[in-house]
């Protein structure tokens, strides 16, 4: 297999299994700063208000992280080195919140883990596209959402024993230690440094309008290049209304739940949350196979198409145990975006060295969508009522499709315009 115009070797077995409980075990770890954050601080008196401040803090940290990180994984060589980094910072994060859960110490926390998850997750896509190189990373970007909603599920599980039979403090105890294994795993992942670095640019002879092939093994980009291509920008669009459909979704139908039934609450919240993992697992190695053999814009609108239909089905249904089924479209599009978006920053960064800056550009779309889910949702569920906030989240879904399907361009020729041209050369 080529890259550029570098051989790239097949991957060792002892490597790729590795990559794998990489992911299982960083998931792992991820979980322990969802839910179980919040319920941390209201046992420790915590009020509510503290509570969404802190979290707030977290999410504004990410948000703000999104670009440097992914430029600061791109200005590495050793993408090893970045994701051990940000592992090491993700227990020093844990271990602040289980020792003293105060203020400095849990705004701290709040804040490494936001910068250190904006590194980690680029420089893990970096991982698998050294790996395999980019005309297997469809693949292997599924096989990776498979270990990780499986790490999710499995650590959902082990915390929420943990936090009730042991203490809630023991759930971050717990998260530093499951980061261990994860640092074990990273160490035996062998692979070519060099098999996706930007290439010195050939001379060929002077056009009119360079093609995508052109560019593949040309300079490294700079990021106002980034923002000129046409196909970045219109899928970060694409992210901003995929978010602001989803983000406020599984909140707002939750806070419904909990208000229209007394027992099993928690089981069905559990429930709807595990479900869509499930799903996760079983398709996203489907997703990536069918993204590199249909193209990227197909996968995308069926995975798109699951949000408004979603939505609609929350406004319509009454029975909290309905939820549940519901849920299982928030797996398929969760299994689409999650392949999606790494697959198509290295469609449209493709050899130019800018694949974790562009994963950064898409991951801050991503979260401002998201912030403004949040806040719209609640604010037209207050004045409105819960049915108008999931029409409207309906009809974000429907623009993201719209959009996918008349404006966003199939990314995957960029890939194919460059094999061509390195099987000319």
């Amino acid at each position: 297999m080529t890259t550029g115009t570098t051989t790239q070797l097949p991957p060792s077995l002892r490597s790729v299994r590795a990559l794998d409980w990489l992911n299982f075990f960083v998931a792992n770890v991820q979980t322990g700063f969802g839910p179980f954050i919040a319920s941390y601080l209201a046992s420790h008196k915590w009020t509510q208000g503290e509570i969404g401040l802190a979290l707030s803090v977290g999410t504004i940290s990410a948000m703000v992280s999104q670009v440097p990180g992914g430029a600061a994984v791109d200005a590495l060589k050793n993408k090893k080195a970045a994701a051990a980094w940000a592992i090491i910072a993700i227990i020093i994060s844990a271990m602040l919140l289980a020792v003293s859960p105060t203020v400095v110490p849990v705004m701290a926390a709040e804040v490494f883990h936001g910068f250190a998850s904006c590194m980690l997750v680029p420089a893990m896509a970096a991982l698998a596209l050294a790996l395999v190189g980019r005309q297997n990373l469809g693949d292997r970007l599924g096989r990776n959402a498979r270990w990780a909603s499986i790490g999710s599920a499995v650590a959902a599980g082990l915390m929420g024993l943990c936090g009730e039979y042991v203490s809630p403090r023991a759930v971050f105890w717990l998260t530093a230690a499951l980061a261990l294994p994860a640092l074990v795993a990273l160490a035996m992942i062998e692979y070519d440094k060099h098999a996706n670095s930007p290439k010195p640019a050939p001379k060929p002879a002077p056009r009119a309008t360079p093609t995508a092939a052109d560019h593949a093994n040309g300079e490294r980009e700079t990021i106002f290049d980034l923002l000129r291509d046409p196909r970045m920008l219109t899928f970060a669009a694409c992210v901003v209304l995929f978010h602001l459909s989803n983000a406020a979704m599984l909140n707002l139908a939750a806070g419904e739940v909990t208000a229209g039934m007394g027992d099993n609450v928690q089981l069905v919240i559990a429930a709807c949350i595990i479900v869509p993992q499930a799903i996760v697992a079983m398709m996203s190695p489907w997703v990536g196979r069918t993204a590199q053999a249909w193209g990227r814009r197909p996968v995308l609108i069926l995975g798109f198409s699951a949000l408004p239909l979603r939505a609609l089905l929350f406004a319509a249904v009454g029975n909290p145990y309905f939820l549940v089924p519901v849920q299982m479209l928030d797996g398929l599009s969760a299994a689409v975006f999650g392949v999606m978006l790494p697959l198509i920053a290295a469609d449209v960064a493709g050899g130019k060295g800018r694949y974790n800056l562009c994963i950064g550009l898409f991951g801050l779309s991503a979260g401002i969508g998201a912030t403004l889910s949040t806040a719209l949702a609640g604010f037209i569920a207050d004045h409105f009522g819960n049915t108008v906030s999931f029409l409207g989240l309906a009809t974000a879904g429907a623009a993201a499709v719209v959009m996918v399907w008349l404006v966003m361009p199939e990314t995957r020729d960029a890939l194919e315009e460059e094999t061509a041209s390195d099987k000319a050369a």
